[in-house]
């Protein structure tokens, strides 16, 4: 079995994106964007937009979220037990010091971020259009040998968990996967996910 976690919002309580954005990014363009995703804008376009509005140095940024993120109950016991994949539409520059704060050590599969004082720029680990959604999507950095177990919370989740055996999910994931009439199973920490794991 494939353990595959999600990180924004699902090993995190806050999505950390969300948390830059609103601390140092354009409020207004994020709001904007965010009701853009998946109706008039592609993923890529929103992440691309959105990080650009962020001018403030990395180290700084990395400060605020080890600082201020808080990861869900029982992720470093699922991590020790299990040996997640984390498979993030976000960025290494943002998860691995907030791996590092928890004393947790997995393999990440995520993007880059060239963090410029012009504007954040995002480098993407597969720059290429899934064939299954359109979307640079988590899909294909997916194992491809064995039974998945998947876990997330949102857009960026929603093609990838599709793939999956099995699937946990929350906020728009689940909404999402109900109204396509997908079944999943809902979890609100890692000690629920170990249980049901067990």
């Amino acid at each position: 079995m494939y353990l595959i976690l999600d990180w924004d919002g699902t090993v995190t309580v806050r999505d950390t994106l969300w948390m830059l954005l609103e601390r140092f990014g354009d409020r207004e363009v994020f709001e904007r964007m965010e009701r853009a995703l998946g109706t008039t804008l592609s993923h890529r376009e929103v992440m691309e937009t959105e990080m650009a509005t962020i001018t403030a140095p990395l180290a700084d940024a990395v400060d605020f979220l080890v600082a201020e993120t808080e990861v869900r109950r029982g992720f470093a016991e699922v991590a020790t037990r299990f040996r997640p994949l984390v498979l993030s539409s976000g960025f290494h520059e943002t998860i691995e010091p907030i791996l590092a704060r928890e004393g947790v050590a997995v393999e990440v599969v995520a993007n880059r971020i060239e963090a410029r004082p012009d504007g954040w720029r995002v480098h993407w680990l597969d720059d290429a259009p899934c064939p299954e959604c359109g979307e640079l999507c988590k899909r294909r950095s997916l194992p491809s040998d064995g039974e998945v177990v998947y876990v997330g919370d949102g857009y960026s989740d929603r093609c990838a968990a599709l793939a999956a055996h099995r699937i946990f999910a929350r906020g728009d994931l689940a909404t999402y996967l109900a109204s396509r009439g997908v079944p999943y199973e809902r979890f609100d920490d890692f000690d629920e996910l170990a249980a049901a794991l067990t």
